[in-house]
């Protein structure tokens, strides 16, 4: 999804419908609101899900000291998330000065003294694309080779490396530009091909969050839940439709996560990987809709790669390494020119009248 998405559940939750917000970028930098104005609708802070939003169900990691990278109040989001021990990437290059040599403006013009007083590193949060890519990408590096001490070094790093979590996948995302921009997706890309490089071995994740995880959905599910039974409506949710502009995100995802339903509506739920369950309840719900806009990314009088290449190749997958590619995963239930027809839609496919 670009700037907006919406996530709306269906059936027993009439005329319910969420707007969850890009993690990245601009909305990261914003402090923490109670209430948001959604048309002339007010919608409670805790009815919008963020990028990161299921990294609160991480608490084994919410004590340990935690390197969080991203841009805007990195260190008051990752303690919202329940992380209280935590430290930036620009709190690591000033304690180890050393580590960032590529900016030569940045460099020291004298050797400052060695540090041994600061605290080992236990895990990395990846919360969203930073501003200085090549500072991030070292540090993050120096952490995971030395073994959360990049003061010290490690002769040999260690494998399995210290536990990385990371949110927001999307390669590419719409701005005002006329051409998509790299995400955090191109981060994580960047970082994980630097670390095969440098160590032979994959890196790992401890948890992926954000379009198109299923622990996304999941998350999102779960809120609906409890957002219904506070309005005491007892009748389980049984349907839910997503709503974006990006078929390799959004559409993936909501067809992924449907996926995952039908099967744990016929077989139990199947073993997903860092991207998986750690739903407090299992799934009510036994579908998930998916409809595509054509307001952002995807542009029908301009498809690009999310159509066939030539010589019937297959098109350029854009999730995420972790992610298996299927194409027919990225083909929407219903296309729609945007968010107002896609509500309209849910309405007549539920036979709700228009007000």
């Amino acid at each position: 999804m670009a700037a907006w998405g919406c996530v709306a559940a269906l059936g027993a939750a009439r005329g319910l419908c969420w707007r969850a917000a890009r993690a990245a970028a601009g909305l990261q930098g914003r402090p923490a609101r109670r209430c948001y104005a959604v048309g002339p609708a007010q919608v409670d802070a805790d009815q919008v899900i963020l990028s990161h939003s299921p990294m609160k169900l991480f608490s084994e990691y919410h004590e340990k000291r935690m390197l969080v990278s991203g841009q805007g109040p990195v260190m008051e989001n990752a303690q919202g998330l329940g992380f209280r021990n935590v430290v930036t990437v620009d709190e690591l290059r000033m304690a180890f000065p050393l580590l960032d040599m590529v900016d030569l403006e940045r460099r020291l013009k004298t050797t400052p003294l060695p540090r041994n007083d600061f605290p080992r590193i236990e895990g990395v949060l990846l919360l969203g694309e930073p501003v200085r890519w090549e500072t991030s990408l070292q540090l993050i590096m120096d952490v995971l080779l030395s073994n959360g001490s990049p003061g010290a070094g490690l002769a040999t790093p260690p494998y399995p490396h210290l536990p990385v979590l990371a949110s927001n996948m999307d390669l590419l995302w719409m701005a005002e530009a006329k051409m998509p921009r790299f995400g955090h997706g191109t981060f994580l890309l960047c970082l994980e091909t630097i670390y095969q490089k440098v160590t032979g071995k994959e890196l790992r994740y401890e948890g992926l969050m954000g379009k198109p995880s299923i622990l996304t959905y999941q998350y999102a599910e779960d809120l609906i839940r409890r957002q219904a039974e506070r309005r005491g409506w007892a009748a389980p949710i049984r349907k839910l439709y997503a709503v974006g502009d990006n078929p390799m995100s959004d559409v993936y995802g909501a067809n992924l996560f449907h996926q995952y339903l039908q099967k744990a509506t016929h077989d139990g739920a199947p073993e997903l990987g860092a991207g998986g369950t750690r739903q407090q309840q299992p799934s009510a719900s036994q579908s998930c809709i998916s409809i595509l806009v054509c307001t952002g990314v995807y542009n029908p009088r301009n498809p690009q790669s999310t159509e066939p290449v030539l010589g019937g190749g297959e098109p350029p997958f854009h999730g995420h390494r972790d992610l298996c590619f299927s194409p027919g995963l990225m083909e929407a239930s219903h296309v729609v020119n945007d968010v107002n027809e896609a509500v309209q839609l849910v309405f007549r496919k539920e036979g709700w009248a228009l007000e």
